[in-house]
């Protein structure tokens, strides 16, 4: 039986101020790739997993260096198709201290934006894939693409492939005149998996979410309100058979705690609380959360492991510059490994 996945999404140049500086400030930038769903393909290849990643790229150099990147990864670049003029960009200042993060996007006129319905060979790219992960990024940056999501989810529905679809929320990115809840509801109850923050769940659910107050490693969080919360979820999602969240509490820009939870069969599984109190970079921890969750679906039956796996390999993407989670599964054990003798302490 197949396990390779098919992600779908854009990869952009990212252009990070150096040494905290303020955008203002800054006179030279660091140069990246990377982009949510992309991200999400190159954590599951580094984990080992099989994934193709489908995006639109410029016909210049640009796009000849993202399709290097992805192709260094080990991903399958079969039904990437080239043509507009732009690739999409993104300006990052990074927080520190209490000062929180900032982003500015320059996505307009990409050439994944210009895609339409007809363009891409859904049935061809989803031949022998097991799983399509998609996420609501994607819906956001266009009338035109929210219409190419609705037609991935149908093919891929129709060839019984399992749906996966990370919330992502962005809200600078919804400026065509629908909002978040109106595009992403309809898509979403197909789904088979679920990721997203709780605030993100609140967003397109309407349901309150419980709040992630944690402040140190192993401290006791209200599961029974989360289950709770998962199960209301589930409601507006009865077929979607695993409910994925992150949940993070931020008390500075280097210092946060982080736990995840799954609801499945109607059963709750949870993992601990790590304090993470040296953030290196947190750009990419969700897509490092689903990149593992989908890797884990695979790899492992129980859903505790599954679960386990994703949180810590989130939290090990905080130790890390750039978009990517560039870990492997021996080192996402051994910090479980950690945790579990009492050795991840603070």
């Amino acid at each position: 039986m197949s396990k390779k996945i098919v992600t779908f999404g854009e990869i952009m140049l990212r252009l990070t101020t150096p040494d905290n500086l303020r955008i203002e400030q800054s006179r030279d930038f660091l140069v990246n790739y990377g982009g949510s769903e992309a991200n999400v393909a190159i954590s599951i290849a580094n984990f080992g997993g099989e994934v193709e990643y489908i995006t639109r790229l410029p016909d210049n150099a640009l796009g000849d260096t993202c399709l290097a990147e992805l192709r260094s990864h080990n991903i399958k670049t079969d039904h990437v198709l080239v043509g507009g003029h732009r690739l999409g960009t993104y300006y990052m200042e990074k927080a520190a201290a209490m000062r929180n993060s900032k982003v500015i996007y320059d996505r307009e006129g990409s050439a994944f934006s210009e895609l339409k319905p007809g363009m891409i060979d859904w049935k061809d790219a989803f031949k022998d894939a097991a799983i399509f992960h998609w996420s609501g990024i994607d819906a956001a940056l266009t009338p035109g693409l929210a219409d190419v999501c609705k037609e991935a989810i149908s093919v891929a529905k129709e060839m019984g492939l399992k749906i996966s679809y990370d919330i992502n929320y962005r809200k600078n990115l919804w400026n065509y005149g629908k909002t978040a809840q109106e595009v992403l509801r309809p898509l979403m109850v197909d789904s088979d998996i679920m990721f997203g923050s709780e605030g993100e769940y609140a967003l397109v659910t309407g349901i309150k979410a419980p709040g992630f107050k944690a402040t140190r490693n192993g401290e006791k969080y209200d599961i029974a309100a989360y289950e709770k919360f998962c199960q209301e979820i589930s409601k507006q999602v009865p077929n979607c058979k695993y409910i994925y969240i992150a949940l993070r509490n931020v008390m500075s820009s280097e210092h946060h705690t982080f736990a995840g939870v799954l609801y499945s069969n109607g059963t709750m599984k949870h993992s601990r609380v790590f304090d993470i109190d040296n953030v290196i970079d947190c750009v990419g921890v969700g897509d490092a959360f689903c990149g593992a969750m989908l890797y884990a679906q695979g790899a492992f039956d129980d859903d505790q492991k599954r679960v386990d796996f994703s949180t810590a390999a989130s939290v090990l993407k905080n130790t890390i510059a750039g978009d990517y989670n560039l870990v492997k599964v021996a080192e996402v054990e051994g910090l479980l490994a950690k945790q579990e003798s009492g050795e991840v302490a603070r």
